[in-house]
């Protein structure tokens, strides 16, 4: 073999064997990502998020899936409501028909979750379910926490309110609107001898 030659031979030789060491570098990356925890959002009938929960979480017990399924959440928030002068607490949804699943996807795992009773899909194509933003889901879990305040009377326009709080503290007005979702009411209040509408909040108000 020639001096060239055997040069040639060498080049090839290292070429193949970066190749070859690249190759391997891009399986084991794609494998750790393969094999990374994430988080996944999957869709369920409306009304079932809780039960969905329940029964993913018996099965990851029973399948001995908790090396690779981790937690389940359902996103909820405590709702304090005022209604009738009594001050109820309750659990609302943040996303109805979602519940979120952090778990490690391969076939296993995904078959797991895709067959749960409840469960319709992932979100994402059928074949490949998309991973949510960390920072989204860390965004919905601080909601999860935080507790809001929903006021609800059973008020109709043409009733007589007595307004306790605000600059018309006192004065009595016929509702004229009402806007449920906003916890608000129009009211014709007579001032100084002068019908005058006044937007009012649900706290602002106390029912005659």
């Amino acid at each position: 073999m020639s001096e060239k030659e055997e040069n040639l031979l060498n080049e090839d030789l290292n070429s193949n064997e970066n190749v070859s060491v690249e190759s391997s570098e891009t399986e084991e990356n794609k494998s750790s990502e393969k094999n990374q925890k994430r988080w996944y959002i999957v869709h369920t009938y409306s009304g079932y998020e809780n039960k969905v929960k329940s029964n993913l979480e018996k099965r990851i017990e029973y399948m001995n899936m908790a090396d690779k399924i981790f937690r389940v959440e359902v996103p909820q928030k405590t709702v304090t409501q005022i209604k009738g002068g009594r001050k109820l607490e309750k659990e609302e949804k943040i996303f109805p028909g979602y519940v979120l699943v952090e778990m490690i996807m391969d076939e296993d795992s995904w078959y797991v979750v895709r067959h749960t009773a409840g469960v319709t899909k992932f979100v994402g194509s059928a074949k490949k379910p998309i991973p949510a933003k960390e920072s989204e889901i860390k965004k919905i879990i601080h909601r999860s926490t935080t507790t809001t305040q929903k006021i609800e009377m059973d008020v109709k326009v043409g009733e007589k309110v007595r307004i306790v709080s605000g600059p018309f503290a006192e004065f009595v007005g016929d509702i004229t609107e009402v806007y449920p979702d906003k916890a608000k009411l129009r009211a014709m209040v007579s001032i100084f001898g002068r019908e005058t509408p006044v937007e009012l909040e649900y706290k602002q108000i106390q029912k005659l």
